[in-house]
């Protein structure tokens, strides 16, 4: 368990003339600090309550916090389909057929993409700004972010009065709060206003209160329509209140008390009716009524209670170092060049951190840079691009207890079931549902970007977390709630797949292998790759199975079955890879990031070291093949590809490789990723996937329960030979704790949430125990939990002469237990 953060971040002189200096915290282990304000955005600290976002910069003498509201996007509600998709989706397929990839991929950009709007960018809500013209010489300086309670502080001295802020987005009052204090009566004196870098009207409430309201910005044709309301409100405790020109100045008080609100006309994706103002005003009336009924503190643990009842659910400790009390910048810098264990369970916590501020239940999910955007512009309009980015988000939600986290995504992939019905009968001829590479708060369905569009099969990698969901909570009402978006999506391919004119198999007609262009052919447009067959077998394997276990469609279950049946198996290629296209034809100096074809790998569990060893070798040689060397998102998927290649030491390669300075010595950002110095990942430029995909991939080294049994440290490098991780969440409702010595496992709990066999596999005997019963196994039985059904994949087709040796689980140790839904059971070391 992470040891007690306990430390003063003030310590008192004892010198005669009694000035107060701000120390060095004494243990960092949930605390981002530093000792110097934020000067970028990248600096800056985040906070968030999923609806609201804010970037705290801590600079003393005129801080801004940087706002977001996660329904302020440019547009309104419209849908991107091209019309003209179905009357060429013949040539198309002819063209590929026939091999003129070229004029295929053209026909494609103009028929299939969109050729008017391409998406909304998700905007910036404004600034909060603070003017203190006295405070322009301080000393003692510190700012943190404490992610055990999701709260921001900054401190500082000027002359001999210390000045503290704490910074926080309530989850319990859905207002952003600051507090403003000063360790001597009557030395606040500051000016406080709202700004945005769209055109903003001001206006005044009342002697305390100002109101800032914005429109979105028009994009691509399509209207702004979104409408902002902000309401910012100043209390003080002494002193004295002035407005001018819609700022606040507030003269000689004590302490002071800021509120934001924030709110949008948006009710949901085709309804944007709701009165942005009237709702501003109703959060803040509440809020105001709150802390007039209860002192700041209460407010304040009332937040920190609700967010740690998610946070709290998951500790990790890898040991301490030296370099535990240094500025979370420093440490950054440099970590490549020595042992700073704890940086890494923080970075782990902090994309748990991350996925709670900006993703509640009710709202909006993480978008490409999760809640928070300083721009009206910004990079790939911080959509959410659904063919890697928006999963890799959600791929902490259940195995680290975020489970509730995971619905506003969940309730996305409803939305778009239903938007998508449009693309895929205008577009497609075809039942069902669909969507392509990219969507947006508005939910459109149609393809973007041209020459990347002209990928169909989202909707089959989206139903994959509705079935994952399920695997985890076992939920029967939950499955029988999503089984419909699951059986619309197979309703589509059962209309739009295609038969290969050479082996009969159906395939998937256009696609591509997202975002890759083979060197063969020069073009991204292809047929029948690799990632849409592994995509599809889990989606008719998953709908299949929960139709059963819902005891529907029986009568389609054979239709189901036989398209199952006809899918391309993997392949392996000539260099002994798996084949990325149905053709053979990647080239082992590619280097792309994207690594598609591997998600039979990670996220799914088509690939296995004990049912399909050559698959698992062939894995492993394209990612030899493609390198370690990437950035963001695809540094972070292939720490878990190496943890699903049980790989632990190659996987913490890929770990220091993330954690290197993103900002160069001069303070420009750098082109070959990293981190920033607030712990946001680099892709460049920032994208909240990376750190999402990092934590994932962690929980993947340390347990795993996606082949057939809970694996216990099946991916431990050598860096970390003791530690303890508690809460991490195993498919089947099985929540595990578990200690390690040496690189062995000392002590494991398992808490049976639905009862059911619990199959156990690690590299060191268990303790005996007496309390229960074990089974100790010799072999690759099935394992009973229904939970735990193993992919039942075809042969590969091996286009190689190789025969590479296959790793060996033949010495680790297996064991099942029954259990009891609600029981505990549990090894100790002796």
């Amino acid at each position: 368990m992470t040891k007690t953060v306990q430390f003063s971040l003030l310590c008192l002189l004892s010198l005669v003339s009694a000035f107060t200096a701000i120390a060095a915290p004494a243990t960092t282990d949930l605390k981002l600090w530093y000792n110097q304000a934020a000067t970028l955005w990248e600096e800056a600290l985040p906070l968030g309550n999923g609806r609201l976002g804010a970037m705290v910069y801590g600079k003393p003498a005129d801080e801004t916090i940087q706002l977001n509201e996660n329904t302020f996007w440019a547009g309104g509600p419209h849908n991107n389909i091209n019309t003209a998709a179905l009357a060429s989706l013949p040539k198309i397929r002819s063209l590929i057929t026939t091999g003129d990839y070229a004029a295929a991929e053209a026909l494609a950009a103009k028929t299939i993409t969109s050729q008017g709007a391409n998406g909304m960018p998700y905007q910036s809500a404004g600034n909060l700004h603070l003017e203190f013209p006295a405070h322009t010489q301080y000393q003692n300086y510190y700012r943190d972010l404490d992610i055990a309670n999701a709260v921001a502080t900054t401190r500082y001295q000027v002359a001999d009065v210390v000045y503290s802020r704490e910074v926080f987005t309530s989850l319990a009052d859905q207002v952003l709060v600051v507090k403003l204090t000063a360790s001597q009566p009557g030395k606040l004196s500051f000016k406080a206003y709202l700004s945005h870098p769209a055109n903003a009207a001001f206006s005044t409430q009342n002697a305390n209160t100002v109101l800032m309201q914005v429109q979105s910005a028009d994009h691509e044709g399509i209207k702004g329509q979104v409408q902002l309301g902000s309401l910012l409100q100043v209390q003080n405790s002494g002193g004295s209140l002035s407005q001018k020109d819609h700022q606040i100045q507030v003269k000689n008080a004590d302490s002071v008390l800021l509120l934001v609100s924030m709110a949008t006309n948006f009710i949901n994706y085709k309804d944007i009716s709701a009165d942005a103002l009237k709702r501003a005003q109703q959060y803040l009336d509440t809020a105001q009524q709150q802390f007039q009924r209860q002192p700041y503190q209460a407010r304040k643990t009332a937040h920190s209670t609700l967010y740690k009842n998610y946070f709290d659910r998951v500790t990790l400790d890898l040991g301490g170092s030296e370099f535990s009390t240094e500025p979370t910048d420093q440490r950054i810098r440099l970590f490549a060049q020595r042992h700073d264990p704890e940086l890494v369970s923080l970075y782990f916590q902090f994309g748990r951190y991350l996925l709670i501020s900006s993703s509640q239940p009710g709202g909006q999910p993480a978008n490409l840079q999760g809640l928070w955007n300083h721009r009206q512009d910004p990079p790939w309009d911080s959509k959410y691009t659904l063919n890697i980015n928006a999963q890799m988000n959600y791929w902490p939600a259940e195995v680290t207890q975020l489970t509730e986290l995971h619905q506003p995504f969940i309730q996305m992939i409803k939305e778009l079931a239903v938007t998508g019905q449009q693309s895929a009968k205008t577009m497609y001829g075809a039942r069902g549902w669909m969507a392509h590479h990219n969507t947006d708060i508005w939910r459109i369905t149609g393809g973007i970007d041209y020459s990347w569009g002209s990928w169909p099969t989202s909707n089959a990698w989206l139903s994959q977390h509705l079935w994952q969901k399920y695997l985890y909570s076992g939920d029967k009402a939950y499955l029988a709630e999503v089984y419909p978006v699951m059986k619309a999506a197979v309703e589509f391919f059962e209309d739009f797949l295609v038969e290969s004119p050479d082996k009969q198999w159906l395939i998937v007609s256009p696609s591509m292998s997202p975002e890759n262009a083979p060197k063969a052919t020069g073009t991204k447009i292809a047929a029948g790759v690799t990632m849409d067959n592994q995509l599809l077998f889990d989606l008719f394997s998953n709908t299949i199975a929960a139709a059963t276990i819902l005891n529907q469609d029986k009568t389609l279950l054979p239709a189901w079955q036989n398209i199952l049946s006809r899918l391309p198996p993997m392949q392996i290629g000539k260099y002994h890879q798996l084949q990325e296209w149905l053709q053979d034809w990647d080239d082992p100096q590619d280097k792309h990031r994207h690594i598609s074809h591997l998600y039979g790998l990670y996220p799914s569990n088509q690939i296995s070291p004990l049912r399909s060893p050559e698959l698992f070798n062939a894995a492993r040689v394209t990612m030899e093949q493609r390198g370690d060397p990437s950035t963001g998102w695809s540094m972070n998927w292939k720490i878990n590809m190496w943890a699903r290649l049980l790989d632990g030491d190659r996987a913490f390669k890929l770990i220091r490789d993330q954690i290197k300075p993103a900002l160069t010595a001069d303070g420009k950002i750098s082109e070959n990723g990293g981190t920033y110095p607030n712990m946001f990942d680099a892709h460049p430029p920032f994208q909240i996937d990376g750190n999402f995909g990092f934590t994932s991939g962690m929980a993947e080294m340390l347990a795993q329960s996606h082949d057939g049994a809970v694996h216990l440290l099946p991916a431990l490098p050598q860096e970390w030979p003791n530690g303890k991780v508690t809460g991490l969440m195993m498919r089947g409702g099985f929540v595990l704790d578990i200690s390690w010595q040496n690189g062995q496992v000392c002590t494991v709990k398992i808490h049976s949430r639905l009862g059911g066999n619990l199959r156990l596999r690690s590299h060191s005997p268990l303790p005996e125990v007496a309390a229960f019963k074990i089974h100790k196994l010799s072999g690759s039985s099935e394992n009973p939990n229904p939970f735990y059904q193993q992919a039942q994949i075809k042969t590969p087709l091996k286009h190689s002469s190789k025969n590479l040796p296959q790793l060996s689980l033949a010495n680790s140790y297996l064991i099942d237990v029954p259990t009891k839904a609600g029981k505990d059971y549990q090894w100790t070391c002796i």
